[in-house]
């Protein structure tokens, strides 16, 4: 253990805590700036029915999974649901990294709301529902691996059909489909694949018929430097032209793609996709689409082209009228009976893992068995998780421990595929306030290590996290909720597989057997 003395110790004073938005992209007056969400809402669909829009985005081992956003203006977002509790496959009870739900779609057909998942080792899935916001009924619709990126499509006809790619390969493969959606009926047939023009091809979205083509879009040439390509053809088997319709250009937005294309109440298209931002994860932008010789040209196409680049700012969608600003959830006061949708686990949720009711206004987590390597959070999935909001901010929590045994811990975490946590643990000897460390060039199979601590008497800590735009941040802690003290040094925020950094809370013992703790959090806030 290594003890700090308190002379080394940077005393600050945070600012007064407010329900501060950290990101907002509605600039008002009728304009708004990109990113529309600076969070991980990777591989981001969208669709519009009357005048509501909704978003779905990947989660992967992340649970509740597939959440649903909705929006009035495409501009101003906000988490209504979750597609599922849990994926229905024993496995991910513990921590899939990497694994489950990669980029879904979503679809309207007759009354229904349709998302079309795949997991790389477990198959197709298919969930469906007459209210978004409302209980999404979930089949697998085929037990499959090696497959990702499906979407659906119903003909004018009828008849419903299946587009989707295989991990790491890039054809477009199209299956006939029973109208209900629930089975395939055939082995399926490649309609595009061209490894030198388009490769790395992946993220296959459908749209609807169009004087006379059918059209889908999907990009290419990989997450963090691609681009997005639109295919179309006067037979859905092909043959199909393609065209680049948004590269990066001359901007700082690089790989901008996959996503959704959507037509307005008011006949204007627009484009919702991604930008890899490394610790940030895959954040979401809004191009305006322009219609020219029957190829949508996406965001500003300055040269003629027909491959525009992302717009930094734009007016905001023609939907009508005016609606107000709002931002995906993030601060939680815990004083609902339900945990804010902004929250994910590392696994399916299981229900000895917390309570709300324990003590009013609280979360209570349970100090959950993690023996694995000494309590590497890696293989814990009862981390409670949220993605970063902004380039920069600050989060605060407020717990009080009461721990059983040797070991307990419960405390504020940054994770990613390296990670760090600020803790107060329960020594032989008393309490210990820590900062542990764990970093992928250890070895293997190692424990997070000690880097910064010091005793203390007490049970009730308040730790603070803040963010900085390059993605270092450092801890502080707190014996009075006044006065801060920083512990540790400078670390930098590292993303998880194929997800953002994210910040969170947890409790935990690193013994095989439940000691029985727990900690009970006040709140979680997130500021500027």
């Amino acid at each position: 253990m290594k003890i700090l003395p308190l002379a080394l110790l940077l005393l600050c004073a945070l600012p007064a805590f407010s329900s501060a938005q950290v990101w907002v992209a509605d600039k008002g007056e009728g304009a708004y700036r990109n990113p529309i969400i600076h969070a991980d809402y990777s591989d981001p669909d969208v669709v519009r029915v009357g005048d509501d829009y909704y978003m779905v985005a990947s989660s992967f081992t992340c649970q509740p999974g597939i959440p649903v956003l909705h929006s009035k203006d495409l501009v101003n977002w906000r988490i209504i649901n979750h597609v599922y509790q849990s994926l229905p496959l024993e496995r991910y009870r513990k921590p899939q990294h990497g694994q489950g739900s990669w980029a879904p779609s979503i679809r309207y057909h007759q009354g229904r709301y349709y998302v079309y998942f795949c997991t790389p080792e477990d198959g197709l899935f298919m969930a469906k529902t007459s209210d978004p916001a409302g209980y999404w009924e979930l089949h697998q619709v085929q037990d499959v691996a090696g497959w990702e990126d499906p979407c659906p499509f119903w003909d004018t006809d009828g008849q419903a059909y299946l587009l989707h790619g295989r991990v790491g390969a890039g054809p477009a493969i199209l299956h006939k489909m029973s109208p209900d959606g629930k089975r395939l009926l055939d082995g399926g047939r490649v309609i595009f694949q061209d490894p030198k023009r388009q490769p790395t091809l992946d993220g296959f979205k459908f749209m609807e018929k169009r004087d006379g083509y059918y059209y889908f879009a999907a990009p290419a040439g990989g997450v963090a430097t691609g681009w997005q390509s639109v295919f179309r053809s006067k037979n859905i088997y092909g043959p199909y032209e393609d065209r680049i319709v948004l590269r990066q250009g001359k901007t700082t937005v690089n790989g901008p793609h996959q996503g959704g294309l959507v037509e307005t109440q008011t006949g204007e298209w627009w484009f919702i996709h991604f930008q890899d931002k490394k610790a940030y994860g895959r954040i979401v932008h809004l191009q305006p689409v322009n219609w020219r010789d029957g190829w949508p040209v996406i965001g500003a196409d300055e040269d003629g082209s027909g491959a525009g680049q992302p717009a930094p700012e734009y007016r905001k969608p023609n939907v009508g009228k005016n609606y107000p600003v709002e931002i995906p959830q993030t601060s939680d006061e815990f004083d609902g009976p339900a945990l804010g949708l902004q929250w994910q686990w590392q696994a399916a949720p299981d229900k000895d893992w917390y309570s709300l009711s324990a003590k009013a206004g609280q979360i209570r987590l349970y100090a959950v068995p993690v023996p694995s390597f000494g309590g590497n959070l890696l293989y814990a999935g009862s981390l409670l998780l949220q993605k970063f909001p902004a380039p920069a901010f600050s989060v605060t929590t407020k717990l009080e421990l009461h721990a059983n045994a040797a070991g307990e811990r419960a405390g504020l975490v940054v994770m990613g595929n390296d990670y760090t946590y600020i803790c107060l643990e329960k020594r032989e000897s008393g309490n210990n306030i820590a900062v542990y460390e764990w970093k992928r060039g250890g070895p293997r199979f190692s424990s997070p290590q000690e880097v910064a601590g010091m005793e203390t008497a007490v049970s009730t800590v308040w730790f603070n996290v803040r963010i900085n735009e390059d993605g270092a941040y450092a801890y502080t802690y707190s014996l009075d909720g006044k006065q801060y003290s920083e512990i540790g040094v400078r670390y930098k925020a590292e993303p998880g597989v194929w997800i953002g950094a994210k910040a969170g809370v947890f409790c935990l013992t690193p013994s095989l057997i439940n000691t029985r703790g727990y900690a009970d959090f006040d709140f979680f806030r997130v500021d500027k």
